[in-house]
């Protein structure tokens, strides 16, 4: 499921990342890799804020679907 999908306040471990190279390289800088456990903090509307690897990010709902839970 694309973690775009989840609610807010649940934690799951990411099983894939979809995209090309360059997309899959930034949200690997992110820290957003197979196997990390990612929970979304908050949604605010079209932005998603997510915990992953002790720090905070912020994604658009479009990157977000990239990334499945």
């Amino acid at each position: 499921m694309p973690l775009s999908m989840m609610e807010v306040g649940t934690r799951r471990k990411i099983a894939a990342i979809r995209g090309n190279d360059a997309v899959r390289k930034h949200l690997g800088s992110l820290g957003f890799t197979e196997g990390a456990v990612v929970e979304i903090v908050a949604d605010n509307g079209g932005n998603l804020i997510l915990a992953v690897m002790d720090s905070r990010v912020a994604v658009d709902r479009s990157l977000a679907q990239r990334i499945l839970v």
